[in-house]
């Protein structure tokens, strides 16, 4: 994403950054009771600003992110087990940049976690998927009707996602790509979560004109009574 020197969660669509849209998703549910957002540390006065302007009222705290995706995790993890009773407490992590889902998602996940302890968000495989023997060769190809692709959110017991970074952690594995892998290494079973498949990540530019098409879509469905 050529976006400058502004991280693609700011990026604007209609008025609104991206990370807004997607903050909006857990504001508005019911069942959210509050909300930490990792962020680069030099970008924490500008979300709180438009945290104020967009008001986002559950967000509880605000962390400075780490060297990978994981340590940002544990920042957060962190600072959520400061705030609410760890022992109980379901918490769902998701992408910042990861806009579309909606009310059925997050509800999914937080029953799934009571249900079975975690909720990892997949979508159904609709190409082929091979692994890579080594550079340019094709290593074996996977029967995609029993592939799944894995999404956010993903949501666990805070304690349990908790243990599992300190035990990361303590065995030097940094190494991790998400928290379902994670957890996985663990030895958690994971119960997956279906969503739609337009529960996209906007990394690159074509995935950010996919996601304002969405929502003109979204609009033109209503003005025109569509919904």
């Amino acid at each position: 994403m050529n976006s400058g020197t502004k991280p693609k969660q700011f990026l604007e669509l209609h008025g609104k950054p991206i990370i807004i849209y997607t903050l909006e998703h857990f504001e508005n549910h019911a069942d959210i009771d509050s909300i930490v957002v990792v962020c680069l540390e030099a970008w924490i006065p500008y979300l709180q600003k438009l945290l104020s302007r967009f008001k986002i009222d559950k967000v509880a705290a605000i962390v400075p992110g780490g060297e990978t995706g994981q340590e940002s995790i544990y920042h957060g993890l962190l600072r959520a087990a400061e705030l609410s009773p760890v022992e109980d407490t379901v918490v769902l992590i998701h992408d910042g940049v990861r806009p579309l889902i909606n009310e059925k998602v997050i509800s999914d996940n937080i029953a799934s976690v009571h249900a079975h302890g975690s909720a990892i968000t997949t979508t159904q495989a609709i190409e082929t998927i091979i692994l890579k023997a080594q550079e340019h060769a094709v290593g074996e190809v996977l029967d995609r009707s029993r592939c799944e692709i894995a999404k956010a959110p993903q949501s666990f017991y805070l304690k349990d996602i908790l243990a599992a970074h300190k035990k990361a952690i303590e065995n030097s594995r940094l190494d991790m790509i998400d928290s379902a892998m994670l957890m996985q290494w663990c030895g958690w079973a994971l119960h997956s979560v279906p969503c739609e498949g337009i529960n996209i990540k906007i990394t690159k530019p074509l995935d950010f004109h996919l996601f304002r098409a969405i929502l003109d879509s979204k609009e033109n469905s209503q003005l025109y009574g569509m919904e």
